[in-house]
């Protein structure tokens, strides 16, 4: 399968061939309706999902009963609540389709089989765990040392999908403002794209 979306496993350097192969082939696919949930707050994940077409977003309820966007994940990235599969306790979080989804899944117990068969996944579970890691850190320190037109700008950068299909109270909760406030930085950029 020459899949776009399995380049989350091609781009590690170290499988070979037959390797790739059977960890693709160990993929299923399916279809997700835009509203349709993923993954729901107390049940236990038990598969994680590549991307191929759409966006889906994870959130929490926070004290108040407020919604809270925690990530949203584009084409091509991995759908998963890594507590939940790994460590087999129920999740924190939702995870909802914002567009219809197209995925590859892979099954718990079938990724455990091929991680104890091929230590190259291993491997790629070791390198793939520390890029999340890191991108989440830098994302806390982020929403501390920058301005939210900065974070709104990196989150375009990043993640131009995102600010084409997401409902802006989704994006605002994300970027830990007010959805007037997003508004607001919106106008301005528009006003004046060179002054940010």
């Amino acid at each position: 399968m020459t899949n776009k979306a399995f380049d989350v496993y091609r781009d590690f350097p170290f499988f070979f061939q037959e390797e790739l192969e059977e960890i693709i082939q160990a993929h299923e696919k399916v279809i997700f309706q835009k509203g349709e949930i993923i993954l729901q707050e107390g049940k236990m994940a038990n598969e994680y999902y590549i991307l191929e077409k759409g966006l889906a977003r994870s959130f929490v309820n926070d004290f108040n009963g407020n919604d809270v966007t925690t990530n949203f994940f584009t084409e091509n990235e991995i759908i998963i609540d890594v507590s939940s599969l790994f460590q087999r306790i129920p999740t924190q979080e939702n995870i909802v389709c914002i567009t219809d989804c197209e995925c590859w899944k892979m099954d718990f117990d079938v990724f455990q089989e091929l991680f104890h068969k091929i230590p190259n996944l291993r491997e790629w579970g070791r390198a793939w765990m520390s890029q999340q890691l890191f991108l989440c850190k830098q994302r806390s320190v982020e929403m501390f040392i920058l301005s939210a037109t900065k974070r709104y700008l990196h989150l375009l950068e990043q993640k131009s999908q995102v600010v084409q299909f997401a409902p802006l109270k989704q994006i605002a909760s994300y970027l830990g403002v007010t959805d007037t406030s997003l508004s607001r930085i919106r106008k301005e950029l528009v006003s004046h794209p060179k002054k940010n």
